[in-house]
């Protein structure tokens, strides 16, 4: 057992909304910290939301040396303000920070902050080993993946080989997180209609995949410079039972970019399903040019009796030069196509639209919105939200729209409020444009959104509750 006393905290992004998810990438990060022996105790921000002057006093309280935290990178000013606040009273505790805020920012993060080290990628092994060094107070000069600050100077060191096989990934530590507060809180976020009553549900959290084998110009994704790797149905099956053995999960939400990226791999996480006779509601996370025709209704008819109860895939714009600034390397007609071979097979579909690139125009506004009035389907919607380590970002800065890079961080937010403006169009005009185009979609599928709810809802919404797959399930 080590000497050194870790506090982990779990950051709150969105103090104003009651939902919070669980924490994924920070629960794999606490379960290396407890396998290689730390003493750690997780202060869990999300879930137990604190007022400073409560989180002030409960840092007081705390005997620790290390304190490691995670967050993307719009969270900059939170991780800002909750570094000085450790620094104010724990002068000598080493401040570690990972995920995008960490990854995209890691010299900003260390020139403008009190953080002490940033993790780069991948951080299980990472953060075993700078622990290793602290607690035989020795440099962080020989540990791969990280930037870190020492005598007064910033150093960047050589970046860490991935884990190739992510099936050696042990589950994240669940039972060290309250977990029925957890479960209860995901179902606000899920689909709807459910597929049972609200109360029946036990939703959850599970990764698939690690990285994204397409660069998109407008996002960040902190695997995005190592690859591509998926684990095994064998594997992601494992947890899943697991997880229904410990509590009792009947819907599981695949927390990924892209769950499966060809029809071979959900075939053959679908065949394992049906073959060990596992009961569990799922929906698909792919790509819109996954189903080619028809001819997959055969598949899709096997998919649904597995569980599935639709697939999400973004369409983002539907105007082709706007597609072709985001690198989608995807048309539109991909989209309507497995929309339509989607609806034929009785499961739902789930969207996603990314308004105010600088080709955006009233126009285009109405031709994207227009395109989901056509097919029936609402999305999940935004606005370009630049950041750092996008094509997108530096557009940003090229153009001037920005010139201190500091104060536009902390100026970020979510995505479904204008934080920077990249259209030719004034701002209220943008958004009232927005908006007018979605209400008359909402209208239209009998939704009942108010103006607010329009971007803001944090749900998405089927066609209607699938029967079908209820009765199998049950």
């Amino acid at each position: 057992m080590k000497n050194l006393k870790v506090l982990i905290i779990n950051i709150c992004l969105r103090p104003h909304k009651p939902e919070f998810l669980f924490p994924l990438g920070l629960s794999y990060i606490a379960g290396a910290i407890q396998r290689a022996g730390y003493d750690f105790e997780i202060l869990d921000l999300d879930r137990y939301r604190k007022t400073d002057e409560e989180l002030e006093d409960i840092l007081r309280q705390k005997d620790f040396d290390v304190v490691a935290f995670g967050c993307i990178v719009t969270g900059y000013k939170i991780v800002k303000k909750l570094s000085q606040m450790i620094r104010n009273i724990k002068k000598e505790a080493i401040i570690i920070a990972g995920n995008s805020v960490a990854d995209s920012i890691p010299r900003l993060l260390l020139e403008k902050t009190e953080v002490d080290v940033a993790v780069a990628g991948e951080g299980e092994i990472t953060i075993v080993e700078v622990l290793g060094k602290l607690n035989n107070s020795e440099s962080l000069k020989d540990v791969k993946g990280i930037w870190y600050k020492e005598n007064g100077r910033i150093f960047s060191n050589p970046l860490r080989e991935v884990i190739k096989d992510v099936d050696s990934v042990p589950f994240p530590p669940w039972n060290l997180f309250d977990m029925e507060a957890y479960i209860e809180s995901l179902k606000a976020l899920l689909v709807e209609p459910l597929p049972l009553p609200k109360k029946q549900i036990r939703p959850f959290l599970v990764n698939t995949a690690r990285g994204c084998p397409f660069k998109c110009s407008f996002c960040y994704q902190v695997f995005q410079r190592f690859g591509y790797r998926h684990r095994s149905a064998d594997s992601i099956l494992s947890e899943i039972k697991e997880l229904q053995r410990r509590y009792d999960i009947n819907y599981i939400s695949f927390n990924d970019e892209l769950s499966f990226p060809t029809k071979t791999m959900l075939e053959e996480f679908v065949d394992k399903i049906l073959s060990e006779n596992i009961k569990f509601f799922w929906g698909v996370i792919c790509r819109s040019d996954l189903l080619k025709s028809e001819d997959d209704l055969e598949l899709l008819k096997k998919v649904k009796s597995a569980g599935c109860l639709g697939f999400g895939f973004a369409l983002e714009s539907a105007n082709k030069g706007i597609l072709k600034a985001m690198n989608k390397r995807l048309v539109p007609e991909d989209f309507a196509r497995q929309k339509r071979i989607l609806d034929k097979a009785g499961l739902d579909t789930w969207t996603a639209l990314v308004f105010g690139y600088p080709q955006e125009t009233k126009e285009t506004i109405k031709e994207t919105v227009d395109f989901c009035y056509d097919l029936d389907i609402y999305p999940s919607a935004g606005y370009l939200l630049p950041l750092p380590g996008t094509p997108m970002y530096d557009y940003v800065f090229e153009k001037g729209l920005a010139c201190d890079e500091e104060e536009l961080l902390m100026s970020l937010g979510d995505r479904q409020d204008l934080w920077i403006n990249l259209t030719q169009m004034p701002s209220d005009e943008f958004q009232a444009e927005v908006k007018k185009s979605l209400k008359r979609l909402a209208d239209k599928l009998n939704l009942g959104f108010s103006e607010e709810n329009l971007l803001k809802t944090t749900k998405q919404f089927a066609k209607q509750p699938q029967e079908e797959v209820v009765g199998q399930l049950r």
